[in-house]
């Protein structure tokens, strides 16, 4: 039988230096304040995002966009059909009803999904066509199968109901147009932006690095999970949630595992962490106690080593901070709520900056204590609270639970803080309780109008700062519109008013301002080598180009401001293609580049991008309005802001704009 191990002797050298550690209970360094650790932390570390890399589309799922993404295509890219059904011209469709049907031919072709028609629809015709399928040259609208006769002898139809021009037809582009900025530097990613990436052809995106956060856990006693118990031992909780954490918030944790209180050990765990990672997360070790390493070890790095060592609060006072090899290193608190709050309030703002993500939304309710809640003066205590609706509104009731409790994050609705220069917080005051796991917060700036490119830019300024914008393009009268209903902060617009020449400062009304833009040059748009406009005068070519009818036009939508350059240039006259009316500049182009039209109205800008010839019809204004009671709004100042800057003003000016003032 094996002799039992000897009793440890006082006498002991080993016990002895062990002992005496322990009575000297090694001191803190100087204890800061919350503000002073944070300030610290980051004058030390960069809070920025890491650099980009590009990766498959499958795998971009919750990662960080590095740069804007516009569309290198039109969605859909040709006009489509919505309806099974015929594709007609909405003039031979006129006056048809049930006692009066009008017949139309047949064309020798069916177009199914994925089609390309081959014979234009001619007056008195109609082609089948599949729900997806190209609407053909000539046709302006579409039919559903159930409102006609089919005559297989003749090969006609009867129609028993007329057509409107534009009827069930999905334009080129109407979803996204190609140069379009349809994703932003900075958002994350979810299933909704694959879709969008997929339509537009992307089979890799560029996305932030996630960092790469090492997670170690310190403590003789701590056991992983599924290993047996011993006594004394405790299962490691804080090395999961730290790891959870750090995903959660757009890392990618490095599991490290559990390192006992050994010097040697613990300084090779550390060293392979900032050789293989960009973050380390260690937990416990960081108090005063003989058996915590984790502070010593740091104090032998190369400067600036440790920032923190003490930090006045409650939970969270061991907290240390300290940077090698420019890497943060963390030493959170060994309890499992003061690593929590410690890792939320200082560890996550890094980690989310690194993977380029937004500060954390944290949604805070107004609830009255109860009870009164005591506190340590000098220290800014975090008090965990479970909310409950009372008749007189919510309540918060505080979790007592102390920061060695694993359960206290999971049965609070939130915490309170209590100042650090306040003994505690009386009952029936009301306290601000900052909700665990809040929802997304709204945007900054509501922006509607017409569509423009180098607003397209303005907004990536915006975006860059943290101002994030909603954009809905509906033309500039649905803009103005919009404003006046106080549904937005600003409206987009180029409106011409013909009784006084100028643009958009006549049409607001009293209590709204003009912010001027930039200067955009209208003009006719064809394909290069058309003889009909090669070399010739925008307003002749167009009046040579309507006494043809064959010369196929795409129009714009009513309310925009291109509309209304359109309307003057036409007069009564409705050549064919009037009545294709699609929502934006670029869809015009598209109709002309792929030869669904022969001509349009466009800016000089998209001309380019598409390859299109261009002749000039007028320097327009596109500005924006506001409410003048909204201009001190943080939003709209910083928009405008930006819009002033020269950098911005330049950057215009290289995409072809005007950047004079306006007359």
């Amino acid at each position: 039988m094996r002799d039992p191990a000897p009793v440890t002797s006082p006498d002991d050298i080993p016990f002895r230096a062990r002992l005496a550690a322990a009575a000297r209970q090694e001191q803190f360094l100087t204890v800061v304040s919350r503000e002073e650790a944070s300030a610290r932390f980051r004058a030390a570390v960069p809070h920025a995002a890491l650099p980009a890399e590009t990766v498959p589309l499958a795998d971009a799922l919750g990662r960080v966009l590095a740069g804007d993404i516009a569309s290198p295509i039109d969605v859909p890219p040709f006009d489509r059909a919505l309806v099974d059904g015929f594709a007609v011209r909405a003039a031979d469709t006129q006056g048809a009803g049930a006692a009066a049907p009008r017949r139309l031919r047949l064309n020798h072709e069916i177009l199914a999904c994925g089609v390309a028609p081959s014979l234009s629809v001619d007056a008195g015709t109609a082609t089948p066509i599949a729900t997806g399928g190209v609407i053909p040259r000539g046709a302006d609208a579409v039919v559903m199968v159930e409102q006609t006769e089919f005559f297989e002898d003749a090969l006609a139809i009867d129609l028993v109901q007329a057509a409107r021009p534009g009827q069930f037809i999905g334009y080129a582009g109407s979803d996204m147009a190609a140069g379009e900025t349809v994703l932003r530097k900075g958002l994350r990613i979810t299933a909704r932006e694959i879709g969008m990436l997929a339509a537009c052809g992307l089979a890799a995106v560029p996305v932030v690095r996630r960092p790469r956060v090492s997670v170690l856990s310190t403590g003789d006693e701590l056991v992983p999970a599924g290993a047996p118990l011993p006594p004394g031992g405790l299962y490691d909780s804080n090395g999961p949630i730290v790891a959870a954490s750090v995903t959660e918030n757009g890392g990618e944790a490095v599991r490290l595992g559990i390192v006992r209180d050994d010097a040697v050990a613990l300084s090779a765990a550390l060293a392979q962490a900032l050789a293989e990672t960009d973050v380390v997360v260690l937990s416990g070790g960081t108090s005063k106690g003989a058996g915590d390493v984790s502070h010593r070890i740091l104090r032998e790095l190369g400067p600036p080593g440790i920032l923190v060592h003490g930090v006045a609060l409650k939970p969270g006072k061991p907290l240390c901070l300290a940077v090698a090899d420019g890497k943060a290193i963390v030493v959170l608190p060994g309890f499992p709520t003061s690593a929590m709050f410690t890792f939320h309030d200082l560890v996550v703002p890094l980690i989310r900056a690194l993977a380029g993500l937004p500060p954390r939304e944290d949604e805070a309710v107004q609830a009255v204590l109860p009870q009164r809640v005591a506190s340590e003066l000098g220290r800014t205590e975090f008090v965990m609270a479970a909310l409950t609706r009372t008749p007189e509104g919510l309540a918060a009731l505080p979790v007592s639970k102390g920061s060695g409790a694993v359960t206290a994050f999971s049965q609070a609705d939130g915490f309170f803080a209590v100042p650090a220069a306040r003994s505690g917080v009386e009952a029936g005051e009301t306290v601000s309780v900052t909700r665990l796991g809040a929802g997304l917060r709204p945007p900054d700036l509501i922006l509607i109008g017409s569509h423009c490119v180098g607003l397209d830019h303005v907004v990536g300024l915006l975006a860059e700062r943290g101002v994030r914008t909603r954009t809905l393009w509906v033309g500039s009268a649905g803009g103005l519109a919009a404003l006046q209903r106080g549904e937005c902060d600003l409206a987009a617009l180029h409106l011409l008013d013909p009784e006084t020449g100028r643009y958009n400062a006549p049409f607001l009304a009293e209590g709204f301002s003009l912010v001027p833009g930039w200067g955009r040059l209208q003009g006719v748009v064809f394909r290069p080598g058309d003889p009909l406009f090669d070399g010739g005068d925008a307003r002749a070519a167009v009046a040579a180009a309507v006494a043809r009818p064959d010369a196929v036009m795409v129009n714009r939508n009513v309310g925009s401001g291109t509309r209304a350059l359109v309307d003057g240039l036409l007069g009564a006259k409705r050549p064919a293609g009037f009545w294709n009316q699609p929502r934006s500049h670029n869809a015009v182009a598209a109709a002309v580049a792929q030869g669904r039209a022969d001509w349009g109205v466009a800016i000089a800008t998209v001309a380019r991008a598409y390859g299109l010839g261009f002749l000039p019809l007028t320097q327009e204004r596109y500005d924006f309005a506001h409410a003048e009671i909204a201009r001190d709004k943080p939003a709209v100042a910083a928009f405008l802001a930006v819009l002033a800057e020269a950098p911005t003003r330049a950057a215009l000016r290289g995409l072809g704009f005007a950047m004079e003032a306006a007359p």
